[in-house]
């Protein structure tokens, strides 16, 4: 990133959000992340964001608020998160917790490459990126409901989206789905399907990001219970036949 004084404003933005003041590692971590955002967003489409300042906000930022989902509980020793695209929210929580396993799970290839790119660039431990689909994913041993949490931003309605995240979160753990306007209604239509999957959903957890207007908020379903071995459903069911 070519203007130094964009990313300057990044720590204070994270101790006023947060709570935390990054390390010089951490912000020069983050700073390389969007330089590099921004030089393979030329090449392939990654996001449609490409101003430094809505990067620091609407990708950085809203990446680390999913901490907020674990204020009142023992943070995760490992997130697995689903349709990662350029690494959202995933490598933002893993740099802010270097001590977190974390797993990448994208189905577009140049993408996947994208996230390899950057866990090798920052010298990131303990990071696998997965090119699949989140449905073969949550069906293998190595993975099923073997995650302390599960992530997803901005990648299908909620009721679908659980039936991607919650077969990988272990019994006592959670699922987070970060969610625009729409969340409460997706709130209620999703009940049932949450039930069937073994999980229950908590309060949403309204999110403010300085100067971003557009209303944001977590939701988050607790795993009480073990998914039903039917579920996923094969690759493309659960968003052609939601629960």
């Amino acid at each position: 990133m070519d203007d130094p004084t964009q990313m300057n404003s990044l720590p204070l933005l994270v101790k006023n959000l947060l709570g935390v003041e990054l390390s010089p590692v951490q912000e020069e971590s983050f700073r390389v992340y969007a330089r590099e955002l921004l030089i393979w967003n030329e090449r392939i489409n990654l996001t449609a964001i490409r101003e430094p300042a809505d990067i620091i906000r609407k990708h950085f930022l809203d990446s680390l608020t999913c901490t907020f989902a674990w204020r009142e509980m023992e943070p995760p020793a490992s997130l697995i998160d689903i349709g990662t695209g350029a690494g959202f929210p995933g490598i933002p929580l893993k740099i802010l917790m270097p001590g977190l396993r974390l797993t990448l799970v994208e189905s577009i290839g140049k993408k996947a490459d994208f996230c390899r790119h950057i866990v090798d660039t920052l010298l990131l431990e303990n990071v696998e990126v997965i090119t699949a689909r989140a449905e073969e994913i949550g069906a293998q041993d190595t993975h099923r409901e073997m995650y302390d949490a599960a992530t997803a931003r901005a990648v299908a309605q909620l009721n679908i989206l659980a039936e991607y995240l919650l077969p990988l979160v272990r019994v006592g753990g959670f699922a987070i789905a970060q969610k625009g306007t729409t969340a409460p209604a997706e709130s209620q239509q999703a009940n049932r399907a949450i039930t069937i999957l073994g999980g229950v959903i908590r309060p949403l957890i309204p999110v403010t990001l300085p100067r971003v207007e557009e209303a944001r908020y977590l939701v988050v379903m607790k795993k009480i219970k073990p998914t039903p071995a039917a579920y996923p459903r094969r690759v493309g069911i659960p968003s052609r036949k939601p629960l």
